[in-house]
């Protein structure tokens, strides 16, 4: 292994250290004010630190100070991700487009009612742990313990319900 290389990669690990330790609070803060959140300041910022790494040779060896080439790059950075936001086209929401038709939501309220019309038909039993497992979000276990009952009776309740609930739907679907 050359050690000439790994002394260097040493000396650049140590030097891109001390520069983030002398620089990258003040840098933080000037990107701060222009960045919408702090992800995105904090990209700019490890940008910053990531070309000032790639350059630190030629950084070293100028000796002019570092922190105002820092800023610059920060600054150009917050300018091209600035330009890059304002190129993006505007999204529409895929939902606006599934069913233009159907402005009321009509569809949604019809699917409601037989969904509706479905679980009555289920047993109470088999209604509580349905609608505790996916309308309240509980895990079997949890319906379990609230409803007083095993947990392998809450999935077996629950296996059922689906599949008379499923069996409800088809029938409903095909007479339709």
């Amino acid at each position: 292994m050359d050690t000439t290389h790994s002394d260097l990669s040493c000396e650049t690990d140590a030097a891109i250290r001390r520069l983030y330790a002398h620089h990258a609070q003040a840098l933080h803060g000037y990107v701060r004010q222009f960045c919408p959140d702090q992800a995105s300041a904090d990209d700019i910022v490890q940008e910053t630190f990531i070309r000032a790494w790639r350059h630190l040779p030629s950084l070293c060896a100028d000796g002019r100070p570092i922190r105002p080439w820092l800023f610059r790059v920060a600054r150009n950075l917050l300018t091209d991700a600035d330009r890059a936001a304002r190129s993006r086209p505007v999204t529409v929401p895929a939902s606006s487009a599934e069913d233009p038709g159907d402005e009321s939501g009509l569809g949604q309220v019809l699917d409601r009612h037989l969904l509706s019309n479905a679980l009555q038909r289920l047993s109470p039993a088999h209604q509580a742990v349905l609608v505790e497992t996916f309308y309240r979000g509980g895990t079997t276990a949890v319906v379990a313990r609230q409803l007083g009952i095993p947990h392998g009776t809450a999935r077996s309740r629950l296996h059922y319900a689906l599949h008379a609930l499923r069996a409800h739907l088809q029938d409903q679907c095909a007479a339709a």
